[in-house]
């Protein structure tokens, strides 16, 4: 009798794990079909573009969908690819060692009764709406930015083309500054859980050869974590190359390419916003 219960109990078992694993098999093979499916849905939509006009599109400089004299639109997505590429570096470049900073120090340095606290605060900024930042950005980064900030790098670094050119606190550079801001909760989250779990024995080995603190960190967590940190940054990444509103309110909207940071210029979600406009249905309503 009591063979026969664990024969069943096994059964069961393996019932259950033979389902899982169905399961687990049907949701890796989602993904490639997801991303496949995406990819249709994207050169579908652009499909009449393409036809249109094919990679002048992408390498065109003017924008002007509704030209004076009545002729064909004039479209060059070149300015705000660029503009897009050149904010979102300048946010990573400002956004990834201080999340990296965070997570560290909230999973390794913290005191406890710090930890909890600080991880509340960034979880906080996370969830701040981008109109919100880009309102910060009109009414506070951008005064700042074009009394201190851009006037002092010109000052100093004038001599290089990128922080060349006049400042207003209108520009690529403010625009990836408030990017930065608003990527660093969202990269340091992701850090944070990944730095979490890494097995204690690899910390326990380092200071077991005589580590510090900060080669332990730097020999023993940060190699191992390696693979999560970068998709934390690949996902920053993404939340800054998406960004609509914020980036809206402070980069200036004006089809350029320019070497200076501190010029007017539009990225492709700001265009999106701009050209936008409500159908006459819903205009009505």
């Amino acid at each position: 009798m009591q063979t026969e219960i664990e024969n069943t109990r096994a059964r069961q078992r393996a019932r259950h794990h033979d389902f899982l694993r169905t399961i687990l098999i049907i949701a890796a093979f989602a993904i490639p079909v997801i991303a496949a499916l995406s990819l249709y849905a994207l050169y579908n939509g652009s499909l009449d573009s393409i036809q249109a006009f094919g990679l002048g599109f992408l390498t065109g400089t003017t924008w002007e969908p509704n030209p004076p004299n009545g002729g064909s639109p004039i479209l060059g997505a070149l300015p705000a690819i660029y503009g897009s590429v050149v904010t979102t570096l300048i946010s990573l470049v400002f956004a990834v060692p201080i999340s990296l900073g965070i997570a560290l120090f909230q999973s390794e340095l913290a005191p406890r009764k710090f930890r909890l606290p600080s991880i509340f605060l960034v979880e906080l900024l996370a969830a701040v709406p981008s109109v919100v930042y880009g309102l910060w950005g009109i009414l506070f980064l951008v005064p700042f930015m074009s009394k201190y900030v851009d006037p002092g790098l010109v000052g100093s670094l004038g001599f290089i083309p990128i922080f060349s050119g006049e400042t207003n606190g209108l520009g690529m550079f403010t625009a990836g500054v408030i990017l930065a801001i608003m990527i660093i909760p969202y990269g340091a989250a992701v850090m944070r859980e990944v730095i979490y779990a890494v097995p204690r024995s690899q910390r326990e080995a380092c200071i077991a050869l005589g580590g510090t603190t900060l080669e332990t960190v730097q020999m023993g967590v940060i190699p191992y974590a390696s693979t999560g940190i970068i998709a934390a940054i690949v996902l920053a990444m993404g939340r800054a190359m998406g960004e609509t509103m914020a980036v809206t309110m402070v980069i200036g909207n004006v089809a350029r390419i320019s070497p200076s940071l501190f010029l007017p210029a539009e990225t492709i979600p700001s265009v999106i916003a701009k050209r936008i406009r409500p159908s006459s249905k819903s205009a009505a309503r």
